[in-house]
């Protein structure tokens, strides 16, 4: 299940596991103009752990996801 908000300054979907036990902690990735941040709770260390990916990187992840093995660069125009 996730979930989708638009609020002021960024876009936030929510994951939320729905999978057999163990299950993990909720994963928030919120969409604003310049980065995306991806955030989850640790109860182990009661921390939340956050990464922050530029556009460029974000670009490169979702062309990543549905390619074979290799390496490659994306062309400037997409």
């Amino acid at each position: 299940m996730f979930s989708i908000e638009h609020e002021f300054d960024a876009t936030v979907v929510t994951l939320v596991d729905e999978g057999k036990a163990p299950l993990q902690e909720d994963v928030i990735v919120s969409g604003f103009e310049e980065c995306i941040t991806v955030e989850q709770y640790d109860p182990r260390t009661d921390q939340v752990h956050r990464i922050t990916l530029s556009m460029t990187q974000m670009h490169d992840l979702a062309a990543a996801l549905s390619l074979p093995e290799g390496v490659y660069v994306r062309s400037k125009d997409g």
